[in-house]
């Protein structure tokens, strides 16, 4: 990537006005780590005044100030830059610098200083480190934009998705208090199981987002071991038996009798929780559900397909991040923290882990998720993968 930045020299000689221009009109500065090369576009001003009113016209990313100008000074151009609050550093050229110049010019507002005569090659290297010092200032205030951001947005979700329960129980214990319902306690059965229903997928979107929280933050504890998949599987599918047979749906399982690798017991119940869970809850009444277990070599392959009503290509492309939950009148009904695929994806990373879905509306879901047998005991580097067909 390439950028040009502004300069701005400020300085009563034409000729150290156009020799820093010729010294910088085929020079850039490479930044590896923000993987950026930095061009200079070059201005002039003979003047302090004739710097701010480019300054205001056409504002600068850097300038070199002379310190000795006619009328004002560069003392002068630094307070009057400090009041109007722009995004720039200022580097002191002069050929009076003094220790008492420098402070003076560091409380307001220099970054650094040049002393003439100089030679292009110093110059240069002035240049390359205020840049370099710029880009990373920008690119910080940038990032730190980005998570006030992200954190506006999460708590502008989670503050809308707790508000919905929360009112539908004041509601519930409104009309159990002014007893609006009936007069006998069985009146008031459908609102109290109502309000159990919120109130446990408050609990649920809570502990989805601690542990959330701490597979972000590297603070989860882990203790990985020498693990059954298989007898994880079966025990997770038991789990969700009392859900299935409500909803008239059936559950198989498909794979060897052991499967070994090394796991944490807490992440493998996150994955294949939040895998069964989805497919039961999405699924048509008196549809299946298959686990099945496959072991690839040095991975293993967890699949849970379902015969629900299954999703768009859009709608596939949407499911992974955090409080996304697709809705539509086929799901308007289902209860959920928007947080569970999200962590999916997460604790897979753990394990160099893939997840790829298949699906098509009406005809059900196919998540298959792909985990090595020995991951290391810190997350990978790269970034988990999503495939969508």
């Amino acid at each position: 990537m390439s950028e040009t930045l502004h300069l701005l020299v400020v300085d009563d000689e034409m000729g150290m006005r156009l020799s820093v221009e010729r010294a910088l009109r085929h020079f850039s500065v490479h930044l590896p780590d923000l993987q950026d090369d930095i061009a200079f576009r070059v201005s002039q001003a003979e003047s302090g005044e004739a710097a701010l009113a480019l300054i205001d016209a056409d504002p600068p990313d850097l300038i070199l100030l002379d310190y000795k100008l006619p009328g004002m000074s560069g003392l002068d151009v630094l307070t009057a830059l400090q009041e109007r609050k722009l995004d720039l550093l200022v580097v002191m050229i002069t050929a009076y610098a003094s220790l008492e110049t420098a402070v003076q010019a560091t409380k307001i507002g220099a970054f650094d200083f040049l002393a003439k005569p100089f030679t292009p090659e110093e110059l240069r290297a002035t240049v390359q480190k205020i840049t370099r010092h710029c880009m990373l200032q920008r690119e910080a205030s940038k990032l730190a934009e980005e998570r006030r951001q992200i954190r506006f947005e999460f708590l502008s979700v989670l503050a809308h998705e707790l508000k919905s329960p929360l009112a539908a129980v004041q509601g519930n214990l409104f009309i159990l208090r002014d007893h609006l319902a009936g007069e006998t306690i069985q009146d008031y059965d459908h609102l109290v199981n109502r309000s159990i229903i919120r109130l446990e997928g408050m609990k649920k979107l809570i502990f989805d987002l601690l542990d959330l929280t701490r597979i972000e933050s590297g603070q989860k504890k882990r203790t990985l071991a020498d693990l059954d998949l298989c007898a994880a599987a079966r025990l997770s599918i038991e789990t969700h038996r009392a859900l299935a047979e409500e909803k008239h749906v059936s559950i198989s399982f498909e794979g060897p009798t052991s499967l070994r690798m090394k796991a944490d017991a807490g992440e493998l119940e996150m994955i294949l929780n939040n895998l069964i869970s989805n497919a039961v809850k999405y699924n048509k009444d008196g549809g299946t559900v298959t686990v099945a277990l496959l072991e690839l070599g040095p991975s293993v392959s967890i699949a849970v397909r379902d015969t629900g009503i299954g999703m768009t290509q859009a709608e596939v492309s949407r499911l992974f991040g955090e409080f996304t939950r697709i809705k539509n009148k086929r799901t308007m009904n289902i209860l959920g923290s928007g947080l569970g695929l999200s962590i999916l994806k997460r604790v897979s990373h753990l394990y160099g882990g893939q997840v790829h879905v298949q699906s098509e509306p009406d005809q059900g879901s196919t998540f298959t998720v792909t985990l090595q047998k020995e991951p290391s005991s810190a997350p990978s580097d790269g970034a988990p993968s999503l495939t969508v067909r």
